[in-house]
């Protein structure tokens, strides 16, 4: 019995689809939970919408950021994991 070529275009679609745009958002997205867990007291971060601070406290959900305005509540999520890195190289 023969695979009809149709069959075989499709599924040769999906598997360098699977490779080139499925697998690497889900490795992106396992990092970012893996950044959001390791974060702790005391790091400084950036926020996605641009807000500097130091983390005063972490909760389950929300964590709490020291900004020279005043104290936010903002959630986990809203910790962007490209900037903070950024932040915390050393200059050169």
């Amino acid at each position: 019995m023969e695979l009809p070529q149709n069959l075989i275009f499709f599924a040769l679609i999906f598997v360098v689809m699977y490779f080139f745009m499925i697998r690497p958002q889900q490795k992106k997205v396992k990092q970012e939970k893996e950044f959001e867990t390791a974060l702790k007291a005391g790091d400084r971060v950036i926020t996605k919408s641009g807000f500097h601070g130091k983390i005063a406290e972490i909760n389950e959900q929300t964590i709490i950021i020291e900004t020279l305005a005043g104290k936010l509540k903002i959630e986990r999520s809203a910790i962007s994991m490209e900037l903070t890195k950024k932040l915390q190289e050393p200059a050169k």
